[in-house]
């Protein structure tokens, strides 16, 4: 097999023009698919469309005619009336007539001072009105809304401030890809009639719609300039621009025909899938550092680039091979995850990994060959004296000398990590994918202080027809209200019980003794029915079915973190279950809020046990690939050493088990094998051609290490742009991409060889 795939060599060399001109039209023909591109920013994507809890969604949201929402807050701190000010609340007026108009916006459904429905009773009369009309004549209006406002259960806390410092608007939008263009929209009505307070908008949808917008904006400014820096330190190292760019070349190539097959063979490009081009720059790259490394060294002994080029070649084929159909087979494993976006990303790197490696076994070669042979006279000569050259001797005299102190400290920090790992939270939150100062963080803190809360989640409790009507049935509702209030995550709740409440209180006279569910099912029938005739019935049914089977309870939580999100659903199965229900009701869940727990976790899990699979799979490939079970062994113990340093340490330093963590999974696996398989394959080769152990050991601490060195500095120093992103996903990639190459180029080239004297002879090496 080798032989034959070396005749590709062989063919690249010999036909380079063809090679080029085949790979110039495939590069045209895979471009010419990109303008078909189609962008989904959509996180509730991740799950498929028959998911049970997204069939579920979407079946309470058109029981309950409900739809997405985010929050624009309007707050004043500065002055004692807040924003109940004449002025202030007919600016707030202004700006709502205007945010109705937006294409987009669910008019009738906005929640706002003017849109929003108030509960009064005059002489015995049920009136449901507006909490405020368009002029607010003087102050004394202004703060008799606000008192109205607070003495509406539905409204406090929702709508107003306790203390009167803020409003919010809740916008719902149609559908929630628009939400980044009509918050833009939002924000330019808002810049024309602003005055002395202050505007803050956020909400899940416009979060997650904006994290898109800004993912694909950095992709396009981090990817370049991560390719840059991995250019600019490939010539430091190399000397020659013309090498350099036949790696760069086959870099951009790789990303081009892996996203031109993505979009043209009809996917969409999801979050995940917009992160395609970041993973393979440096995986595309790094046999060709190999190759690169091994041409310049060896090109002033043979004076002859044919020749040097078909010594490196057969020197580095099958360990580069080997790597490639590793790499390939652990992010292939993604393909077995639930989450469909994930499936595609992990196919498509897997795609472009071999993509990679046939480019870099026909283009590079191609390439050279068509080089004048004066550029190559000027490589730089492998010099003693240098920096490198004296780090890799350290680092080879170490690993024999302290071989088995090395697997010690190797096992202690091995077990730290484990305990690491065991503190490990798997948790995560959209709006937290943006640095604290992002304006979206900021309304987030700001309003959630406010306000009951800016994430909803949706709790549907289910029986017979008109059971909802029943005393004992909306006492049993009160009381599952009041109890989750008493949870620090839960700002406020909101249901049908309430209204009932307040008409309750109105029609006695504000006593506060009526304040409460009435004792018989025809006095609530009654006040809902007035309710029915008196107002806008479309508003009630937000909160209750017309059949009144079923009860919709909005939850506000200050926080959108999956753990909070799993605390109130535990503490409602508990309160359930310990609480049973005067009758038998289903409990269903919806809400972004709770969607997000569910793929999230879904995801997380997913990839954990992809890449617990890849592993496996790896370690078999290796196995047969070395044809010895034990070299198979040995060559993923780096990467196995990697992946418990990296997730012990986001445990230990209390970083929470994410999205962007979950996704670095697949990249551990990709690129700590490649050093690990470089390194053991290239000892069995110098070791058949060696008379001892310490001649094996100083050959490959020469050349091959090099490379590998090379590859570390190159790879983990060329994703620096990313730790000065905006967007949190991005900092953590950067920074466990260091860590990556850091972790598993250290134990390649530390822990291998002391493992590999101590094993001499099963391993049978010299």
């Amino acid at each position: 097999m080798k032989n034959a795939l070396l005749r590709m060599v062989s063919l690249s060399i010999e036909h380079p023009r063809k090679v080029m001109a085949l790979t110039v039209l495939l590069t045209v023909v895979l471009i010419l698919q990109l303008p078909r591109i189609v962008i989904d920013t959509d996180p509730e994507n991740m799950l498929s469309e028959d998911e049970p809890v997204r069939i579920a969604h979407r079946e309470i949201k058109r029981d309950f005619n409900l739809y997405d929402s985010f929050v624009v807050g309007i707050v004043d701190d500065t002055s004692p009336e807040g924003v109940f000010k004449p002025d202030t609340l007919e600016r707030i007026a202004r700006i709502t007539d205007e945010i109705l108009r937006i294409d987009g916006v669910v008019a009738r459904d906005v929640i706002s001072p003017t849109t929003t429905d108030d509960i009064q009773a005059h002489d015995g009369l049920l009136t449901i009105q507006p909490l405020m009309e368009r002029k607010i004549p003087d102050s004394e209006s202004a703060q008799r809304v606000f008192k109205r406002a607070l003495e509406n259960p539905v409204l406090k806390n929702l709508l107003v401030s306790e203390k009167g410092k803020a409003i919010a608007l809740f916008i719902p939008i149609k559908e929630k890809r628009l939400s980044y263009r009509i918050a833009k929209q939002i924000e330019s009505i808002i810049e024309r009639h602003r005055g002395n307070e202050k505007y803050y908008i956020t909400g899940l949808p416009v979060a997650e719609e904006t994290f898109g917008v800004e993912m694909f904006r950095q992709m396009a400014v981090s990817a370049p300039l991560a390719g840059l820096l991995i250019f600019l330190l490939m010539l430091f190292f190399f000397r020659s621009m013309v090498l350099v760019l036949s790696s760069m070349i086959v870099s951009m190539i790789t990303v081009i025909w892996t996203m031109g097959l993505l979009v043209g063979t009809g996917f969409t490009v999801h979050i995940m899938s917009s992160m395609i081009p970041i993973f393979l720059m440096p995986i595309a790259v790094l046999d060709s550092i190999h190759i690169l490394s091994e041409f310049s060294d060896r090109f002033h002994h043979i004076k002859d680039k044919r020749n040097t080029l078909l010594a490196v070649m057969d020197e580095l084929f099958t360990p580069m091979f080997f790597t490639s159909i590793t790499s390939m087979a652990g992010f292939a494993s993604l393909v077995l995850t639930p989450i469909p976006p994930v499936r595609v990303f992990g196919a498509f790197v897997a795609i472009g990994i071999i993509i990679a490696w046939l480019l870099t076994i026909t283009f590079i070669p191609a390439y050279i060959t068509l080089m004048p042979e004066r550029f190559f006279k000027r490589l730089p000569v492998a010099r003693r004296d240098t920096t490198l050259y004296r780090l890799q001797e350290y680092l080879g005299g170490l690993s024999i000398r302290y071989a088995k102190p090395l697997i010690v400290v190797c096992a202690v920090v091995v077990v730290v990590s484990l305990y690491g790992i065991s503190k490990t939270r798997v948790n995560d939150n959209p709006t937290r994918w943006f640095h604290p100062g992002h304006p979206i963080r900021v309304a987030e803190r700001v309003l959630n202080e406010l306000f009951g809360g800016t994430y909803m989640a949706f709790l549907v409790l289910e029986g017979g027809e008109g059971v909802m009507k029943r005393p004992e049935v909306a006492g049993y509702i009160d009381r599952l209200q009041q109890a989750l209030s008493s949870l620090t995550v839960v700002g406020k709740t909101t249901s049908v019980v309430d209204v009932v409440k307040k008409i309750s209180f109105e029609l006695n006279d504000e006593d506060p003794e009526y304040y409460r569910v009435p004792d018989t099912s025809k006095k609530i029938a009654q006040y809902l029915f007035l309710y029915e005739m008196t107002g806008d019935p479309e508003d009630l049914y937000h909160l209750v079915d017309p059949e009144y089977r079923k009860a919709n309870i909005w939850i506000q939580l200050k926080s959108g973190d999956n753990q909070d999100m799993r605390e109130v659903e535990g503490f409602v199965s508990d309160y359930i279950k310990n609480n049973p229900p005067p009758v038998e009701l289903d409990v269903k869940w919806a809400g972004l809020t709770y969607l997000n727990v569910i793929w999230q976790e879904k995801m997380v899990t997913g990839m954990l046990k992809a890449l617990a699979g890849g592993g496996i799979t790896v370690l078999l490939m290796m196995g047969i690939l070395f044809r010895s079970p034990l070299w198979g062994l040995i060559s993923i113990i780096p990467l196995s050493i990697t992946i418990v340093f990296i997730y012990g340490l986001i445990g230990i330093v209390g970083k929470d088990y994410d999205m962007p963590v979950a996704v670095l999974s697949a990249l551990t696996l990709g690129i700590s094998v490649d050093f690990a398989i470089h390194f053991c394959q290239r000892t069995r080769q110098i070791n058949s051609q060696s008379r001892s152990w310490e001649e094996t050991i100083h050959k490959v601490f020469d050349e091959p290490v090099r490379a590998i060195i090379r590859n570390m500095v190159v790879i983990s120093m060329g994703f620096a742009p990313l730790f000065v992103s905006p967007l949190v996903p991005y900092q953590t990639v950067g920074f466990f991409f260091a860590s990556i190459m850091a972790v598993s180029g250290l134990a390649t080239l530390l822990i291998l060889p002391a493992l590999m004297g101590i094993l001499k002879r099963p391993l049978r090496l010299n």
